[in-house]
Protein backbone atom coordinates (compact mmCIF):
# COMPACT_ATOMS: atom_id res chain seq x y z
CA UNK A 1 0.00 0.00 0.00
CA UNK A 2 0.95 3.61 -0.42
CA UNK A 3 -0.56 7.09 0.11
CA UNK A 4 -1.20 9.36 -2.93
CA UNK A 5 1.28 11.40 -4.56
CA UNK A 6 3.41 9.35 -1.93
CA UNK A 7 2.79 12.10 0.96
CA UNK A 8 3.21 10.61 4.27
CA UNK A 9 0.48 11.62 6.78
CA UNK A 10 1.71 13.97 9.67
CA UNK A 11 -0.96 12.44 12.39
CA UNK A 12 -2.37 9.00 12.70
CA UNK A 13 -5.37 8.14 10.75
CA UNK A 14 -8.93 6.47 11.15
CA UNK A 15 -10.47 4.64 8.82
CA UNK A 16 -13.24 7.63 8.04
CA UNK A 17 -10.07 9.62 7.70
CA UNK A 18 -8.67 7.73 4.17
CA UNK A 19 -10.24 6.62 0.82
CA UNK A 20 -8.55 4.16 -1.64
CA UNK A 21 -7.85 5.64 -5.37
CA UNK A 22 -9.21 3.00 -8.59
CA UNK A 23 -6.23 1.64 -10.49
CA UNK A 24 -5.73 -0.44 -13.57
CA UNK A 25 -7.17 -3.64 -13.24
CA UNK A 26 -7.34 -6.66 -15.75
CA UNK A 27 -10.13 -8.36 -12.85
CA UNK A 28 -13.18 -8.36 -14.75
CA UNK A 29 -15.48 -9.76 -11.94
CA UNK A 30 -15.60 -9.53 -8.15
CA UNK A 31 -16.07 -13.14 -8.27
CA UNK A 32 -12.54 -13.73 -9.30
CA UNK A 33 -11.31 -12.39 -6.15
CA UNK A 34 -9.72 -14.91 -3.63
CA UNK A 35 -10.33 -13.70 0.03
CA UNK A 36 -8.80 -16.54 1.50
CA UNK A 37 -6.26 -15.70 4.21
CA UNK A 38 -2.85 -16.42 5.06
CA UNK A 39 -2.78 -16.01 8.67
CA UNK A 40 -2.46 -20.19 9.22
CA UNK A 41 -5.97 -20.07 10.25
CA UNK A 42 -7.65 -21.92 7.26
CA UNK A 43 -10.53 -19.35 6.72
CA UNK A 44 -11.33 -18.51 3.14
CA UNK A 45 -12.57 -15.20 3.91
CA UNK A 46 -11.10 -12.12 6.12
CA UNK A 47 -13.65 -11.93 8.86
CA UNK A 48 -13.20 -13.15 12.47
CA UNK A 49 -16.08 -12.82 15.52
CA UNK A 50 -14.24 -10.86 18.24
CA UNK A 51 -14.80 -13.03 21.60
CA UNK A 52 -17.32 -11.10 23.47
CA UNK A 53 -20.02 -12.67 25.19
CA UNK A 54 -22.97 -11.10 23.82
CA UNK A 55 -21.81 -12.01 20.19
CA UNK A 56 -19.40 -15.36 19.88
CA UNK A 57 -21.88 -18.56 20.88
CA UNK A 58 -22.21 -21.77 19.23
CA UNK A 59 -24.50 -20.56 16.51
CA UNK A 60 -22.33 -17.89 15.61
CA UNK A 61 -19.28 -19.94 15.28
CA UNK A 62 -21.05 -22.41 13.26
CA UNK A 63 -22.89 -19.97 10.67
CA UNK A 64 -19.89 -17.74 9.89
CA UNK A 65 -17.06 -20.77 9.72
CA UNK A 66 -20.01 -21.96 6.77
CA UNK A 67 -19.13 -18.82 5.38
CA UNK A 68 -15.31 -19.34 5.42
CA UNK A 69 -14.89 -17.14 8.82
CA UNK A 70 -13.61 -17.95 12.24
CA UNK A 71 -15.82 -17.11 15.62
CA UNK A 72 -13.07 -16.72 18.78
CA UNK A 73 -15.50 -18.22 21.49
CA UNK A 74 -15.04 -16.13 24.92
CA UNK A 75 -12.38 -16.45 27.54
CA UNK A 76 -15.41 -16.35 29.95
CA UNK A 77 -17.39 -19.12 29.23
CA UNK A 78 -16.30 -22.38 31.29
CA UNK A 79 -13.64 -24.56 29.68
CA UNK A 80 -16.20 -27.52 29.40
CA UNK A 81 -18.48 -25.25 27.83
CA UNK A 82 -16.39 -24.43 25.27
CA UNK A 83 -15.13 -27.93 24.69
CA UNK A 84 -19.38 -28.82 23.94
CA UNK A 85 -19.37 -26.14 21.94
CA UNK A 86 -16.42 -26.78 19.75
CA UNK A 87 -17.69 -30.35 19.27
CA UNK A 88 -20.60 -29.18 18.72
CA UNK A 89 -20.00 -27.04 15.63
CA UNK A 90 -17.14 -29.50 14.14
CA UNK A 91 -20.69 -31.96 13.99
CA UNK A 92 -22.56 -29.63 12.10
CA UNK A 93 -23.34 -29.73 8.45
CA UNK A 94 -21.12 -27.64 5.53
CA UNK A 95 -24.13 -26.87 3.71
CA UNK A 96 -26.92 -27.60 5.18
CA UNK A 97 -28.32 -25.29 8.12
CA UNK A 98 -28.92 -26.58 11.74
CA UNK A 99 -32.81 -26.53 12.46
CA UNK A 100 -34.57 -25.72 15.36
CA UNK A 101 -36.66 -29.08 15.66
CA UNK A 102 -39.58 -29.20 17.41
CA UNK A 103 -42.49 -32.06 18.34
CA UNK A 104 -45.75 -32.33 17.30
CA UNK A 105 -47.36 -31.53 20.19
CA UNK A 106 -45.02 -28.50 21.50
CA UNK A 107 -47.25 -25.34 21.83
CA UNK A 108 -47.19 -22.40 19.22
CA UNK A 109 -45.60 -20.20 22.32
CA UNK A 110 -43.18 -22.40 22.28
CA UNK A 111 -42.34 -22.25 18.48
CA UNK A 112 -42.52 -18.88 18.60
CA UNK A 113 -39.54 -18.83 21.45
CA UNK A 114 -37.20 -20.70 19.33
CA UNK A 115 -38.04 -19.15 15.83
CA UNK A 116 -36.30 -15.46 15.91
CA UNK A 117 -33.35 -17.78 16.93
CA UNK A 118 -32.71 -18.82 12.87
CA UNK A 119 -32.75 -16.11 10.54
CA UNK A 120 -34.78 -18.24 8.20
CA UNK A 121 -37.50 -17.84 10.90
CA UNK A 122 -38.88 -21.63 10.82
CA UNK A 123 -39.21 -25.15 12.85
CA UNK A 124 -38.99 -28.40 11.50
CA UNK A 125 -41.72 -30.66 13.61
CA UNK A 126 -40.24 -33.89 13.90
CA UNK A 127 -41.19 -37.31 15.06
CA UNK A 128 -38.67 -39.96 15.63
CA UNK A 129 -36.40 -38.02 14.18
CA UNK A 130 -38.38 -37.70 10.57
CA UNK A 131 -39.82 -34.60 9.44
CA UNK A 132 -43.09 -33.83 9.83
CA UNK A 133 -43.65 -30.22 8.54
CA UNK A 134 -42.77 -27.04 9.04
CA UNK A 135 -43.77 -24.51 11.13
CA UNK A 136 -43.18 -20.66 10.23
CA UNK A 137 -43.57 -17.47 12.33
CA UNK A 138 -46.08 -16.74 9.86
CA UNK A 139 -47.98 -19.63 10.69
CA UNK A 140 -48.42 -18.84 14.19
CA UNK A 141 -49.50 -15.50 13.87
CA UNK A 142 -52.92 -14.75 15.21
CA UNK A 143 -53.15 -18.78 16.30
CA UNK A 144 -54.01 -19.65 20.23
CA UNK A 145 -50.76 -19.96 22.00
CA UNK A 146 -51.77 -23.08 23.59
CA UNK A 147 -52.13 -24.68 20.06
CA UNK A 148 -50.08 -27.56 18.88
CA UNK A 149 -47.80 -27.12 16.44
CA UNK A 150 -49.08 -29.95 14.00
CA UNK A 151 -52.34 -27.86 13.84
CA UNK A 152 -50.80 -24.89 12.12
CA UNK A 153 -47.33 -26.61 10.26
CA UNK A 154 -47.21 -27.10 6.44
CA UNK A 155 -46.93 -30.76 5.40
CA UNK A 156 -46.13 -30.41 2.07
CA UNK A 157 -42.24 -29.78 2.55
CA UNK A 158 -39.55 -29.90 0.01
CA UNK A 159 -37.13 -32.88 0.82
CA UNK A 160 -33.40 -32.93 -0.46
CA UNK A 161 -30.88 -35.54 0.17
CA UNK A 162 -28.39 -34.20 2.63
CA UNK A 163 -25.75 -34.41 -0.11
CA UNK A 164 -27.48 -32.16 -2.20
CA UNK A 165 -26.01 -29.85 -4.79
CA UNK A 166 -26.91 -26.28 -3.66
CA UNK A 167 -27.80 -25.55 -7.16
CA UNK A 168 -30.19 -28.35 -7.25
CA UNK A 169 -31.83 -27.34 -4.19
CA UNK A 170 -32.19 -23.90 -5.37
CA UNK A 171 -33.97 -25.38 -8.95
CA UNK A 172 -36.31 -27.52 -6.49
CA UNK A 173 -37.28 -24.58 -4.38
CA UNK A 174 -37.83 -22.36 -6.94
CA UNK A 175 -39.91 -24.93 -8.60
CA UNK A 176 -42.16 -25.55 -5.85
CA UNK A 177 -42.03 -21.81 -4.70
CA UNK A 178 -41.23 -22.48 -1.20
CA UNK A 179 -38.73 -20.68 0.76
CA UNK A 180 -36.98 -23.68 2.62
CA UNK A 181 -35.86 -27.29 1.91
CA UNK A 182 -35.54 -30.08 4.35
CA UNK A 183 -32.19 -32.09 4.16
CA UNK A 184 -32.55 -36.16 4.77
CA UNK A 185 -30.49 -38.72 5.24
CA UNK A 186 -31.13 -42.16 3.70
CA UNK A 187 -32.75 -42.90 6.53
CA UNK A 188 -35.80 -40.00 6.40
CA UNK A 189 -33.94 -38.76 8.91
CA UNK A 190 -33.99 -34.76 10.00
CA UNK A 191 -30.38 -33.83 9.42
CA UNK A 192 -31.22 -29.97 8.39
CA UNK A 193 -32.53 -26.97 6.02
CA UNK A 194 -31.73 -25.06 3.30
CA UNK A 195 -33.76 -21.69 2.23
CA UNK A 196 -33.01 -20.69 -0.95
CA UNK A 197 -30.72 -17.98 -0.26
CA UNK A 198 -28.67 -20.32 1.63
CA UNK A 199 -28.49 -22.33 -1.24
CA UNK A 200 -26.60 -19.76 -3.36
CA UNK A 201 -24.77 -18.89 -0.88
CA UNK A 202 -22.92 -22.37 -0.63
CA UNK A 203 -22.10 -21.59 -4.23
CA UNK A 204 -20.68 -18.35 -3.21
CA UNK A 205 -18.61 -19.15 -0.06
CA UNK A 206 -16.45 -22.07 0.66
CA UNK A 207 -16.43 -23.03 4.47
CA UNK A 208 -13.31 -22.65 6.57
CA UNK A 209 -12.91 -26.53 7.58
CA UNK A 210 -10.14 -28.69 9.07
CA UNK A 211 -8.15 -31.15 7.90
CA UNK A 212 -11.07 -33.56 8.58
CA UNK A 213 -12.97 -31.39 6.57
CA UNK A 214 -14.91 -30.53 9.79
CA UNK A 215 -16.29 -26.38 10.60
CA UNK A 216 -13.48 -24.52 12.32
CA UNK A 217 -13.44 -22.56 15.32
CA UNK A 218 -11.52 -20.42 17.87
CA UNK A 219 -11.35 -19.59 21.30
CA UNK A 220 -9.65 -17.41 23.81
CA UNK A 221 -7.86 -17.32 27.14
CA UNK A 222 -7.03 -14.67 28.88
CA UNK A 223 -3.42 -14.05 31.15
CA UNK A 224 -3.90 -14.85 34.34
CA UNK A 225 -4.45 -18.13 36.25
CA UNK A 226 -3.07 -21.56 34.66
CA UNK A 227 -2.60 -20.30 31.40
CA UNK A 228 -0.91 -23.76 30.36
CA UNK A 229 -3.78 -26.08 31.80
CA UNK A 230 -6.40 -23.55 29.99
CA UNK A 231 -4.56 -24.05 26.57
CA UNK A 232 -4.27 -27.92 26.90
CA UNK A 233 -7.71 -27.85 27.22
CA UNK A 234 -8.35 -26.17 24.65
CA UNK A 235 -6.10 -27.75 22.24
CA UNK A 236 -7.24 -31.27 23.56
CA UNK A 237 -10.93 -29.88 22.59
CA UNK A 238 -9.32 -29.24 19.01
CA UNK A 239 -9.44 -25.94 18.81
CA UNK A 240 -8.18 -24.66 15.61
CA UNK A 241 -6.28 -21.19 16.85
CA UNK A 242 -6.07 -20.38 20.28
CA UNK A 243 -6.24 -16.43 21.09
CA UNK A 244 -4.34 -15.06 24.12
CA UNK A 245 -6.19 -12.38 25.05
CA UNK A 246 -5.78 -8.97 27.52
CA UNK A 247 -7.03 -5.48 26.65
CA UNK A 248 -3.78 -4.16 27.36
CA UNK A 249 -0.93 -6.73 25.17
CA UNK A 250 2.52 -5.15 25.72
CA UNK A 251 2.66 -6.15 28.97
CA UNK A 252 4.47 -9.09 31.25
CA UNK A 253 1.94 -11.11 31.92
CA UNK A 254 0.89 -11.20 28.47
CA UNK A 255 4.50 -12.11 27.22
CA UNK A 256 4.61 -15.19 29.99
CA UNK A 257 1.53 -16.50 29.26
CA UNK A 258 2.58 -16.68 25.71
CA UNK A 259 5.76 -17.75 26.92
CA UNK A 260 3.67 -21.06 28.36
CA UNK A 261 1.61 -21.34 24.96
CA UNK A 262 4.03 -21.85 22.71
CA UNK A 263 6.16 -24.30 25.17
CA UNK A 264 3.14 -26.47 24.90
CA UNK A 265 3.95 -26.62 20.92
CA UNK A 266 0.09 -25.93 19.71
CA UNK A 267 -0.11 -27.05 16.25
CA UNK A 268 -2.32 -24.45 15.59
CA UNK A 269 -1.98 -20.25 15.01
CA UNK A 270 -1.37 -18.07 18.02
CA UNK A 271 -3.32 -15.34 18.05
CA UNK A 272 -2.48 -12.19 20.73
CA UNK A 273 -3.54 -8.69 21.53
CA UNK A 274 -3.72 -6.26 21.98
CA UNK A 275 -1.52 -4.15 20.88
CA UNK A 276 -1.18 -0.77 18.67
CA UNK A 277 2.78 -0.10 17.68
CA UNK A 278 5.32 -1.89 16.00
CA UNK A 279 7.08 -2.73 19.65
CA UNK A 280 4.04 -4.34 21.00
CA UNK A 281 3.98 -6.70 17.61
CA UNK A 282 7.57 -7.12 17.97
CA UNK A 283 7.52 -8.04 21.73
CA UNK A 284 4.16 -10.45 21.19
CA UNK A 285 6.08 -11.79 18.28
CA UNK A 286 8.92 -12.71 19.95
CA UNK A 287 7.00 -14.47 22.80
CA UNK A 288 5.51 -16.91 20.42
CA UNK A 289 2.39 -15.23 18.95
CA UNK A 290 1.91 -16.21 14.90
CA UNK A 291 -0.69 -13.72 15.10
CA UNK A 292 -1.50 -9.83 16.87
CA UNK A 293 -4.91 -8.15 16.94
CA UNK A 294 -4.44 -4.67 16.80
CA UNK A 295 -6.69 -2.21 18.79
CA UNK A 296 -7.25 -0.09 22.01
CA UNK A 297 -10.40 2.15 21.70
CA UNK A 298 -11.88 1.80 18.38
CA UNK A 299 -14.91 -0.41 19.31
CA UNK A 300 -18.49 0.68 19.71
CA UNK A 301 -18.84 -1.02 23.51
CA UNK A 302 -15.31 0.37 24.43
CA UNK A 303 -14.71 3.48 26.31
CA UNK A 304 -10.81 3.08 27.05
CA UNK A 305 -9.82 6.18 25.25
CA UNK A 306 -12.71 8.27 26.82
CA UNK A 307 -11.70 7.08 29.80
CA UNK A 308 -7.37 6.81 29.96
CA UNK A 309 -6.81 9.14 26.67
CA UNK A 310 -4.93 5.43 25.63
CA UNK A 311 -5.36 3.82 22.04
CA UNK A 312 -4.54 5.07 18.89
CA UNK A 313 -6.58 5.74 15.34
CA UNK A 314 -7.34 2.46 14.06
CA UNK A 315 -5.85 2.99 10.15
CA UNK A 316 -2.57 4.34 11.11
CA UNK A 317 -2.35 1.03 14.08
CA UNK A 318 -3.29 -1.47 11.55
CA UNK A 319 -0.52 0.02 8.99
CA UNK A 320 2.23 0.40 11.20
CA UNK A 321 1.84 -3.01 13.01
CA UNK A 322 1.01 -4.85 9.93
CA UNK A 323 4.51 -3.68 8.38
CA UNK A 324 6.12 -4.62 11.25
CA UNK A 325 4.32 -8.24 11.44
CA UNK A 326 4.86 -8.86 8.19
CA UNK A 327 8.90 -8.16 8.53
CA UNK A 328 8.69 -10.84 11.12
CA UNK A 329 6.66 -13.53 9.07
CA UNK A 330 3.93 -12.78 10.89
CA UNK A 331 0.70 -11.68 10.86
CA UNK A 332 -2.19 -9.23 12.10
CA UNK A 333 -5.59 -9.17 12.79
CA UNK A 334 -6.95 -5.85 12.43
CA UNK A 335 -9.78 -5.58 16.12
CA UNK A 336 -12.43 -3.18 16.46
CA UNK A 337 -13.68 0.24 14.30
CA UNK A 338 -15.18 -1.25 11.53
CA UNK A 339 -19.06 -0.17 10.71
CA UNK A 340 -18.57 -0.28 6.75
CA UNK A 341 -17.69 -2.50 4.46
CA UNK A 342 -15.36 0.14 3.01
CA UNK A 343 -14.09 -0.34 6.68
CA UNK A 344 -13.17 -3.69 6.37
CA UNK A 345 -11.78 -3.34 2.67
CA UNK A 346 -9.23 -0.25 4.12
CA UNK A 347 -7.86 -2.64 7.27
CA UNK A 348 -7.12 -5.40 4.76
CA UNK A 349 -5.43 -2.77 2.21
CA UNK A 350 -2.99 -1.43 5.26
CA UNK A 351 -1.87 -5.05 5.48
CA UNK A 352 -4.51 -7.27 7.75
CA UNK A 353 -4.85 -10.55 7.51
CA UNK A 354 -8.23 -10.53 8.72
CA UNK A 355 -10.53 -8.13 10.49
CA UNK A 356 -12.28 -8.45 13.62
CA UNK A 357 -16.13 -7.60 14.18
CA UNK A 358 -18.12 -7.27 17.04
CA UNK A 359 -20.84 -4.50 17.79
CA UNK A 360 -21.83 -4.63 14.03
CA UNK A 361 -22.66 -8.47 14.39
CA UNK A 362 -24.32 -8.26 17.74
CA UNK A 363 -27.45 -7.13 16.12
CA UNK A 364 -28.45 -10.08 14.56
CA UNK A 365 -30.33 -13.39 14.77
CA UNK A 366 -27.29 -15.33 15.15
CA UNK A 367 -26.00 -13.65 18.22
CA UNK A 368 -26.68 -15.15 21.60
CA UNK A 369 -28.72 -12.74 23.09
CA UNK A 370 -32.47 -13.44 23.33
CA UNK A 371 -34.63 -11.26 20.54
CA UNK A 372 -36.53 -8.01 22.10
CA UNK A 373 -38.70 -5.62 21.04
CA UNK A 374 -38.71 -2.25 22.02
CA UNK A 375 -41.91 -0.05 22.46
CA UNK A 376 -42.19 0.29 18.55
CA UNK A 377 -41.78 -2.80 17.80
CA UNK A 378 -38.49 -2.75 16.90
CA UNK A 379 -36.27 -6.74 17.29
CA UNK A 380 -32.80 -5.45 18.80
CA UNK A 381 -30.61 -7.82 20.90
CA UNK A 382 -28.31 -6.50 24.26
CA UNK A 383 -25.09 -5.98 23.97
CA UNK A 384 -22.12 -4.56 26.37
CA UNK A 385 -18.35 -4.50 26.29
CA UNK A 386 -16.10 -7.44 27.80
CA UNK A 387 -14.31 -4.64 30.39
CA UNK A 388 -18.00 -3.41 31.09
CA UNK A 389 -19.34 -4.16 34.91
CA UNK A 390 -21.22 -6.44 33.58
CA UNK A 391 -18.85 -8.44 32.16
CA UNK A 392 -16.72 -8.02 35.11
CA UNK A 393 -19.54 -9.57 37.34
CA UNK A 394 -19.73 -12.55 35.16
CA UNK A 395 -15.75 -12.96 35.06
CA UNK A 396 -15.48 -12.29 38.83
CA UNK A 397 -17.95 -14.87 39.83
CA UNK A 398 -16.12 -17.06 41.68
CA UNK A 399 -14.21 -14.62 43.71
CA UNK A 400 -15.23 -13.46 47.24
CA UNK A 401 -17.90 -10.62 47.37
CA UNK A 402 -15.24 -8.34 48.47
CA UNK A 403 -13.17 -8.59 45.75
CA UNK A 404 -15.76 -8.38 43.14
CA UNK A 405 -17.05 -5.18 44.92
CA UNK A 406 -13.81 -3.57 44.17
CA UNK A 407 -12.90 -4.72 40.92
CA UNK A 408 -16.57 -3.21 39.92
CA UNK A 409 -16.03 -0.16 40.92
CA UNK A 410 -13.19 0.22 38.11
CA UNK A 411 -14.76 -0.55 34.93
CA UNK A 412 -14.64 0.47 30.91
CA UNK A 413 -17.06 -0.26 28.62
CA UNK A 414 -21.05 -0.26 28.48
CA UNK A 415 -22.54 -3.04 30.54
CA UNK A 416 -26.12 -2.70 28.20
CA UNK A 417 -26.40 -1.44 24.62
CA UNK A 418 -29.62 -2.15 22.28
CA UNK A 419 -28.27 -3.69 19.13
CA UNK A 420 -30.81 -3.04 16.64
CA UNK A 421 -31.49 -5.59 14.00
CA UNK A 422 -31.71 -4.53 10.54
CA UNK A 423 -35.16 -5.34 8.77
CA UNK A 424 -33.35 -5.89 5.57
CA UNK A 425 -30.14 -7.81 6.87
CA UNK A 426 -31.27 -9.54 10.25
CA UNK A 427 -28.91 -12.74 10.12
CA UNK A 428 -25.16 -11.91 10.30
CA UNK A 429 -25.17 -13.80 6.64
CA UNK A 430 -26.26 -11.30 4.95
CA UNK A 431 -24.19 -8.86 6.66
CA UNK A 432 -21.22 -11.02 5.20
CA UNK A 433 -22.74 -10.81 2.16
CA UNK A 434 -22.91 -6.89 2.34
CA UNK A 435 -18.99 -7.16 3.59
CA UNK A 436 -17.79 -9.87 1.17
CA UNK A 437 -19.45 -7.68 -1.62
CA UNK A 438 -17.66 -4.52 -0.61
CA UNK A 439 -14.36 -6.15 0.05
CA UNK A 440 -14.69 -7.83 -3.73
CA UNK A 441 -15.41 -4.43 -5.45
CA UNK A 442 -12.69 -2.81 -3.54
CA UNK A 443 -10.31 -5.70 -4.74
CA UNK A 444 -11.43 -5.08 -8.27
CA UNK A 445 -11.10 -1.51 -8.06
CA UNK A 446 -7.43 -1.80 -6.98
CA UNK A 447 -6.93 -4.16 -9.78
CA UNK A 448 -6.50 -7.46 -6.88
CA UNK A 449 -7.16 -10.98 -7.31
CA UNK A 450 -6.11 -11.74 -3.84
CA UNK A 451 -5.82 -9.67 -0.49
CA UNK A 452 -2.08 -9.96 -0.53
CA UNK A 453 -2.59 -8.43 -3.84
CA UNK A 454 -4.81 -5.35 -2.38
CA UNK A 455 -2.53 -4.46 -0.08
CA UNK A 456 0.63 -4.56 -2.74
CA UNK A 457 -1.46 -2.40 -5.42
CA UNK A 458 -3.93 -0.22 -2.95
CA UNK A 459 -3.56 3.15 -3.24
CA UNK A 460 -4.65 5.68 -0.27
CA UNK A 461 -5.55 9.19 -0.44
CA UNK A 462 -6.15 11.56 3.12
CA UNK A 463 -9.69 13.35 3.33
CA UNK A 464 -11.54 15.85 5.64
CA UNK A 465 -14.54 14.96 7.25
CA UNK A 466 -16.24 17.06 4.14
CA UNK A 467 -15.15 14.16 1.68
CA UNK A 468 -16.14 11.18 3.71
CA UNK A 469 -19.86 12.91 4.09
CA UNK A 470 -19.68 13.17 0.22
CA UNK A 471 -19.57 9.65 0.12
CA UNK A 472 -22.27 8.84 2.35
CA UNK A 473 -25.38 7.84 0.20
CA UNK A 474 -28.79 9.48 1.18
CA UNK A 475 -31.88 8.08 1.83
CA UNK A 476 -34.13 11.20 0.44
CA UNK A 477 -33.56 13.75 -1.75
CA UNK A 478 -31.29 16.98 -0.64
Amino acid sequence: MRFLDDRVPSHDLTYDDVFMVPGPSSVASRYDVDLSTTDGTGATLPLVVANMTAIAGKRMAETVARRGGLTVIPQDIPLEVVADVIAEVKTRHLVLDTPIMLSPTQTVAEALSLIPKRAHRAAVVVEDGRPLGVVTAADCAEVDRFAQVREVMATEVVTVPADVDPRTAFDALDRARSALAVGVDEDGLLVGVLSRTGALRATLYTPAVDDLGRLRTAAAIGVNGDVAAKATALLDAGVDCLVVDTAHGHQERMIDALKAVRALDPQVPVAAGNVVDAAGVRALVEAGADIVKVGVGPGAMCTTRMMTGVGRPQFSAVLDCSAQAADLGAHVWADGGVRHPRDVALALAAGAASVMIGSWFAGTHESPGDLMLDSEGRAYKVSFGMASARAVAGRTATESSYDRARKGLYEEGISSSRMYLDPERPGVEDLIDQIASGVRSACTYAGARTLAELHERAIVGIQSAAGFHEGRPLATSW
